[in-house]
């Protein structure tokens, strides 16, 4: 895949690691389409990133978690004249007190982090194995590495999608196709801004960007990409930590 010009679609892009990501692709003059549910912030994106240097940007108001993603996608696929790059970006983070009281808000958070996620992905998938081309990058969480009190129902989401995209990637190797999952820690995003923010283990969303961005260009590669690269340490200890001991904690 050049550097230049590629059809990237990007589901979820009025999210802050998105937008960084598109900034990226746009100095490369590659072609856009944004789909979110904010048409008025999709516009001005969409103006930011022609002012960059994308020859082309267009958008498509609608809301993921409740839409045919089979159809919508192929559709935008087809304006676009095939795809390189399908980065999936958007999700839900609730409070995990609340949702333990609300079954409704629970499975409103699945439906969006997991069962719409899934659609697209799925979706995806096939477009990408008739091309023989072209990578899906889906941003997941280092939570969904093991099952937390703190912030489980979101973790089995994360982790139920980067099982997926596991499996999607197994699916598309013949192909030449690829797909990968992104799995950041904390990242400084208006998603977490509820959260304390406590030193290095911080990102900023443009850091995160310059992870996909680089995953982008790739041929070949790992599966499942740990953003920053120390959360992948991190993981290994904290999914390693014996039960006993664990369940003590307040992680």
């Amino acid at each position: 895949m050049s550097g230049s010009g590629k059809r990237i679609v990007i589901l979820g892009a009025t999210s802050a690691i998105a937008e960084a990501t598109a900034r990226l692709w746009a100095a490369e003059r590659a072609r856009f389409i944004l789909v979110a549910r904010d048409r008025d912030r999709l516009e001005a994106i969409a103006s930011h990133l022609q002012a960059v240097g994308s020859p082309e940007v267009r958008t498509v108001a609608l809301d993921c978690a409740k839409v045919d993603a089979e159809a919508e996608l192929s559709a935008i696929v087809h304006s676009l004249g095939g795809v390189d790059v399908l980065l999936l970006a958007y999700g839900t983070l609730y409070d995990q007190r609340k949702i333990e009281l609300d079954s409704a808000a629970a499975l409103a958070l699945i439906q969006t982090n997991f069962v719409s996620a899934a659609a697209w992905c799925l979706a995806a998938a096939s477009i990408l194995q008739e091309q023989r081309s072209g990578v899906l990058i889906v941003i997941g969480s280092v939570a969904g590495d093991r099952g937390r009190q703190s912030n489980y129902v979101y973790g089995a989401c994360k982790g139920g999608l980067a099982l997926l995209v596991e499996g999607i990637a197994h699916r598309l190797a013949p192909t030449g196709a690829r797909a990968v999952v992104i799995k950041p820690g904390f990242v400084e995003t208006p998603m977490t801004a509820a959260i304390a923010r406590k030193g290095f283990l911080w990102a900023k969303p443009e850091v995160v960007a310059s992870i996909i961005a680089k995953c982008a260009e790739q041929r070949s590669g790992p599966v499942a990409i740990y953003a920053p690269p120390f959360w992948r340490l991190i993981m290994i200890v904290i999914r390693n930590i014996p039960s006993s001991v664990f369940h003590r904690t307040k992680l």
